[in-house]
């Protein structure tokens, strides 16, 4: 199993204050041939097997997704990622989800009501709801204007993928 995607490289070039929705998985072989189990040793409830690793990384990004956006909902900081070890493997939720963490977190830490927010962003009170919700579905252009209004910006990278 090789580590593709090596966040704390790229982080390391980047302001101590980005932050990278990323954790370090275990890849270990199932019960069944050819599957994958994928184990998160920071998000102990992430836990997803795919047949084969293309489909065990993309299970292990959905999985973590939706265990960070749980914790989010459940008032649960974000683990520390701390995991170090031979053979675990960097895994990054997807960019939209990263995006609506970011967000969550941002608005939970701004001290500021959901009125507040959607003056700031001009919407509707109750489009600052369905963006603060980790359920629904919110486009990038209302996540960044949200991540503005409350002094932050979103940027995106791009790393070439191991053959």
């Amino acid at each position: 199993m090789t580590n593709r995607l090596d966040i704390r490289t790229i982080l390391s070039e980047w302001p101590s204050t980005m932050k990278a929705y990323a954790y370090r998985a275990q890849f270990e072989p199932g019960d069944r041939r050819g599957n994958i189990v994928v184990t998160f040793p920071d998000v102990p409830e992430a836990v997803t097997q795919g047949r084969g690793e293309a489909d065990a990384r993309a299970m292990a990004e959905e999985a973590l997704g939706l265990v960070l956006l749980s914790y989010l909902e459940r008032g649960i900081p974000l683990p520390k990622p701390r995991a170090k070890g031979r053979g675990l493997v960097d895994i990054a939720v997807a960019p939209d989800v990263a995006a609506k963490l970011a967000v969550l977190e941002a608005f939970a830490t701004a001290g500021i009501s959901k009125t507040e927010l959607a003056r700031r962003i001009g919407k509707d009170e109750k489009e600052v709801r369905r963006i603060l919700d980790p359920r629904h579905r919110t486009k990038l252009p209302a996540l960044t204007a949200a991540l503005r209004a409350l002094g932050k910006r979103l940027v995106v990278g791009v790393v070439e993928e191991a053959a």
